[in-house]
């Protein structure tokens, strides 16, 4: 089994920062892509970054010049830099991994960290 465990979220005024952790733990050969999505009050959930194994990168459109994502590989983490936090930002952001668990077993399974709140308010 795998386990994501996130951290680093909390409420930040607007214009803020906040730096989330996620830690892939468990039976792991390699992990192909890890990622953040989140979920706003009354929206669906949407991809925020996603960084492969080989270091690209994809983002929202809505946080593009704002956020970072990053991952060290030798740890099996991800990290999300939010920068000019806004208020629309505030959603539970969900770490995703999707993790390559035998050596022998080139297809990937997909696991969901259990969410970090990220209220950004005045």
């Amino acid at each position: 089994q795998v386990q994501l465990v996130e951290s680093g979220g909390g409420l930040v005024q607007p214009g803020g920062s906040l730096r989330l952790s996620c830690a892939a733990s468990g039976t792991i050969f390699s992990i192909n892509a890890m990622g953040w999505y989140r979920q706003g009050p009354g929206k669906q959930r949407e991809l925020v970054a996603i960084v492969k194994s080989g270091g690209n990168t994809n983002y929202a459109d809505s946080v593009k010049g704002r956020f970072t994502i990053s991952r060290d590989n030798a740890k099996n983490t991800v990290y999300l830099q939010m920068n000019s936090l806004k208020p629309e930002d505030t959603a539970v952001y969900y770490c995703n991994a999707n993790v390559r668990r035998r050596s022998w077993v080139e297809f990937g399974t997909e696991y969901w960290g259990q969410g970090t709140q990220v209220t950004v308010s005045s």
